[in-house]
């Protein structure tokens, strides 16, 4: 199989560990090269391999795109719910044929208004989540819909929109409930809110949020994963589950709920035990 490999940090393609298993796996007749871009993916690929942690998996999966090549994350010593696998497990798989693919929801984010430092590369997806943020003081009001039905107004640093997945990151950060990856749900949660009766709301990923802001600022920021762009605070945001999903690797063993209780220690109580 042709194989991918990239890195947001090209040192760990250094290390030691990852080193013996590209040896493994290309004395098993795999091929391995790395990339940089979306144009550096060969006709052929099988698999887009992320050495990294979370933030590599994200960038991966734009490098991806719209392909359909599954992406699997390799993780070399951080905390990580998408590049889970040591480079051990990775090889035994790959080696072994004992992985499946799984279906990730992207989503799809239109934008209405000026983008003040964006450019012709911008990427509408995102796999974690998308997110406003006030761009100064003043607090940033939030007027959301879903499916054209208003919810009242969130005062407060910003609000997020968030997948399945991406309820272990930003969202879980701000109060969102944690949601099994198969769940077919978006996450609306507001990010430090200024009223006290306000909880994150979870709606079918067949719901369509509008979203626009009011603030005394002329510029809002907008966080889709781990990309940036700033926004004219008149801008409206759609926010929708896009049409094409990401393909990931996911290793026979693999987990959630045990992931939750060795990564966050989820659960963790002397009365427990097992932990």
């Amino acid at each position: 199989m042709k194989i991918a490999v990239y890195s947001r940090h090209e040192s760990l393609l250094g290390d030691e560990r990852f080193r013996s298993m590209v040896s493994r796996l290309e004395a098993a007749s795999h091929e391995l090269y790395t990339i940089h871009s979306a144009q550096d993916i060969s006709v052929g690929t099988g698999m887009v391999m992320s050495v990294g942690g979370d933030g590599t998996f994200l960038s991966a999966s734009k490098r991806v795109g719209s392909s359909g090549i599954p992406v699997l994350g390799v993780n070399l010593g951080r905390l990580g719910f998408l590049s889970e696998y040591s480079p051990e497990e990775a090889c035994e798989a790959i080696l072994s044929g004992t992985y499946t693919l799984e279906d990730r929801a992207l989503l799809e984010t239109g934008v209405k208004g000026e983008m003040l430092d964006s450019d012709s590369s911008f990427w509408p997806y995102t796999l974690n989540e998308i997110s406003v943020l006030r761009g100064g003081a003043s607090i940033l009001g939030v007027d959301v819909s879903l499916d054209g039905n208003p919810l009242p107004t969130y005062w407060a640093d910003g609000l997020l929109v968030s997948t399945s997945s991406g309820s272990t990151a930003y969202s879980l950060s701000v109060g969102g409930p944690i949601c099994v990856p198969e769940s077919k749900v978006i996450i609306i949660a507001p990010i430090a809110p200024h009223n006290l009766n306000v909880r994150p709301l979870v709606v079918p990923d067949t719901t369509v949020v509008s979203i626009s802001m009011r603030s005394r600022d002329k510029v809002v920021a907008m966080s889709m994963d781990n990309r940036n762009v700033r926004l004219s605070s008149d801008a409206t945001l759609e926010v929708k589950v896009a049409q094409f999903s990401l393909k990931r690797v996911r290793l026979e063993e693999s987990s959630f709920i045990k992931a939750l209780t060795t990564k966050l220690f989820w659960g963790e109580d002397i009365r427990n035990g097992g932990f």
